[in-house]
């Protein structure tokens, strides 16, 4: 009975996820330069809230009950893209960018404890972007790939990997857009 539940669960938030009725928005960045393999991208300050990772499912389920309305305001908040995950002192969180008409006056306090509001600074990634099953395997295959190109081109890794995803669970793989993003120090290269 209790796995029907979970089922169910994990099946209406990815028709939730999927339904193309929603046009999601997306973290603002501006391209600096693209080439055949990587981009990298200018982004300004954004809001998010972040829970650490301790099952995919609960995480998520988490984040999305705050933009549900589990929040002290009792507000309902519009998803955006992409959903990140990356690692912070050892562990893995998973952080929800929260849409640009909020800032940190009017954004509503978590009711649960587990999920923290952040301000990701703005800064310079460099971005692969891939389509697949949203796998660990899938995903360091992509960073291998970043990592090694960042290093042939001499450019400087700031910080661990990111996981971004903008598609559900429901999305056929080939049509599913994922990125690998690392924060880069490009403040003293002169050819961008």
């Amino acid at each position: 009975h209790i796995k029907m539940k979970k089922i169910l669960s994990i099946i209406v938030l990815g028709l939730i996820i999927t339904s193309k009725g929603m046009a999601y928005e997306e973290a603002k960045y501006e391209v600096l330069k693209k080439n055949e393999i990587f981009e990298i991208r200018k982004y300004s300050d954004r809001l998010a809230i972040e829970t650490e990772i301790s099952n995919q499912g609960s995480s998520f389920r988490k984040l999305f009950n705050y933009i549900s309305g589990n929040n002290e305001d009792n507000e309902k908040i519009k998803m955006t893209t992409p959903v990140t995950q990356v690692e912070k002192k050892g562990s893995m969180t998973m952080q929800f960018y929260l849409p640009s008409r909020f800032n940190k006056d009017n954004i509503p306090n978590p009711s649960n404890p587990d999920i923290k509001i952040l301000n990701i600074k703005g800064g310079y990634y460099a971005v692969i972007t891939y389509s697949g099953r949203t796998s660990d395997k899938n995903f360091i295959k992509h960073k291998d790939i970043l990592e090694d190109e960042l290093k042939k081109d001499d450019i400087l890794i700031l910080s661990p990997p990111v996981k971004a995803t903008y598609d559900g669970p429901f999305t056929l793989p080939i049509r599913r857009r994922n990125e690998v993003m690392f924060e880069i120090n490009i403040k003293d290269k002169g050819e961008i």
